[in-house]
């Protein structure tokens, strides 16, 4: 199966000390099967650059994305193949992530898929954890999942935390026509980009 047939993926981090390292995987009835996509994302960086290989020997690029610029918390991150040709690009909404992180996703010829936290309590629990004194510091130990759809309700695709310590997402996809590079680069970055 190549990867644009796929309907569903398997994305793991792992997280070690000056990286976070993603995996994705196609899926295998339920389970994580043929390695398609492996990044390193450095800590600590100002602008943020993330480059998808195909797997973790690093000898070819999957895609990339790039932050538009150093500090603008709703400029957005291009996303480009290979060849730097542009696949898309995703930002994320500040004004409605203050209470429920939202996201926009956009493919050219395709329109705007928007992404929110499924559970809109989850979501605001989950900024009270960043407040509490000590308890704040640690990870947000509840799952939380993302549905991203098109402007008029149609199922795009759906990203959902697997694990309560480990980061494990399943995204499972609905609409044939994305492109599943730009999903990964939207999971990936829902993990990785969060907190921000």
């Amino acid at each position: 199966m190549s990867l644009q047939d796929a309907h569903a993926l398997h994305v793991h981090q792992k997280v070690t000390f000056m990286v976070n390292r993603y995996e994705v995987f196609l899926d295998d009835n339920g389970a994580p099967g043929a390695l398609v996509g492996f990044a390193e994302q450095k800590r600590l960086k100002i602008k943020e650059r993330v480059t998808v290989y195909t797997d973790s020997s690093k000898s070819r690029v999957l895609f990339e994305f790039n932050a538009r610029k150093v500090i603008d918390l709703g400029s957005g991150y291009d996303v480009v193949d290979e060849q730097g040709r542009s696949i898309g690009l995703f930002r994320k909404d500040f004004g409605k992530s203050l209470l429920r992180s939202t996201w926009h996703l956009e493919q050219p010829g395709r329109g705007t898929a928007t992404g929110a936290e499924r559970n809109k309590w989850l979501a605001g629990f989950r900024r009270l954890w960043d407040w509490i004194p000590y308890i704040g510091d640690a990870p947000f130990p509840m799952r939380y999942h993302f549905d991203f759809a098109t402007e008029n309700g149609a199922p795009v695709f759906s990203v959902d935390k697997k694990t309560w310590v480990r980061d494990h997402y399943l995204v499972t996809i609905q609409d044939p026509g994305i492109d599943r590079r730009l999903v990964i680069a939207q999971a990936v970055a829902l993990d990785a980009l969060q907190s921000r």
